[in-house]
């Protein structure tokens, strides 16, 4: 920690903060480039799993990735026909969605015409513009299809990954001069990004396909589509699951009415409810909590640097330095801050171990 008596603690401060400022200029400069490598290394943690368990069975490294690789390459290729279709045909059906919204907003003003409210149709607009959630949706698939759209140099960085994943150990053992090293804190810290982010992945996983099967029953237009959104924004933390809600609503209101949209919404609601606030925090375990304002705080600094992918991995990336930060005395206070809420009569407790 910083030595509060110090005679140059204000210079010390000073260099942090400038180091901190280049550091995060860097990666705002390298946005494109970090983004990349970001969606690798996800999917190489999840691409591990696997990897690992083929190894157990005696199948050959290098086997077992190409067999791993293979599969989300064929996943992702299956994925892509099926959204992608579903997308463009969303995309073509938004002008016959913004006719029915026009039409929906001239009756609304009607009804309140007689009540003796009075709007033009730029002051409604100005207050309901459902039109604009559904560009907004249009455009939010454009930016995870600009992404994929580099799956090739993706996928190849994950079978990299995969292939040197197992002589990271050894090389570790060289760097520090010590062939009997074990590096418990590098491998606990590992082991944790890795189980959060699989753990997540499938909680996720689920949930997009429970509500793409509501929908189906339902008889909304496009629940893969809006399966899929929800799958993508879930790992979004607090708004991610709000977002990605609204348009499949406003598309229930517009196609089927407002009892179908009030049962969309109660089943985005229970799912979330089930999923996200019963079932995850008792998987995840209480190593994984974070600050509720440490998590709000990531999604802006996050989103703001790294854009849509940033906001998605806000929690990994925040979590990968909330670890780092525990294998090391000198930051163990900051991995408390970026904690969950303490009690008051263990502050004092956290506060010897951190001299």
């Amino acid at each position: 920690m910083i030595d509060q008596s110090s005679p140059y603690r204000a210079t010390r401060l000073l260099i942090v903060a400038a180091t901190f400022t280049i550091i995060i200029w860097g990666i705002n400069q390298a946005q494109s480039i970090l983004v990349l490598c970001l969606v690798s290394v996800f999917l190489a943690i999840i691409g591990r799993v696997p990897v690992v368990w083929m190894e157990r069975k005696r199948i050959p490294s290098v086997v077992a990735v190409l067999i791993v690789v293979a599969a989300m390459v064929t996943l992702l290729l299956s994925l892509g026909v099926v959204v992608g279709a579903s997308l463009n045909d969303f995309s073509n059906a938004l002008p016959l969605y913004q006719a029915r919204m026009d039409d929906m907003l001239s009756g609304l003003k009607a009804l309140l015409a007689t009540k003796g409210i009075t709007f033009t149709d730029e002051a409604l607009l100005g207050y309901i513009n459902p039109g604009a959630v559904m560009g907004l949706t249009a455009g939010l698939f454009a930016i995870v299809s600009s992404v994929l759209s580099n799956i090739v140099l993706i996928l190849f960085t994950v079978t990299f990954i995969l292939l040197e994943a197992k002589s990271l150990s050894a090389k570790l053992r060289v760097l520090y001069d010590d062939p009997r090293a074990s590096f418990p804190q590098f491998m606990k810290f590992a082991d944790d990004v890795k189980r959060y982010v699989v753990i997540k992945t499938l909680i996720n996983l689920i949930t997009g396909t429970l509500i793409a099967i509501w929908l189906s029953i339902l008889g909304v237009n496009f629940p893969v589509l809006w399966g899929f959104l929800a799958f993508i924004l879930t790992f979004v933390p607090s708004i991610g699951s709000i977002v990605a809600a609204v348009p499949v609503i406003l598309l229930a209101l517009i196609q089927l009415g407002g009892g179908s949209a009030v049962l969309v919404a109660a089943g985005y609601l229970a799912i979330g409810s089930i999923l996200g606030n019963f079932l995850e925090p008792r998987v995840m375990g209480l190593q994984f909590r974070m600050s509720t304002l440490v998590v709000f705080l990531s999604l802006i600094f996050w989103g703001s640097l790294l854009g849509l992918v940033g906001a998605l991995l806000c929690v990994p990336l925040t979590m990968a330095l909330k670890l780092a930060c525990e294998a090391s005395e000198d930051t163990r206070w900051l991995a408390v801050l970026l904690g969950p809420e303490t009690s008051p009569d263990r502050i004092p407790t956290v506060a010897k171990k951190g001299k």
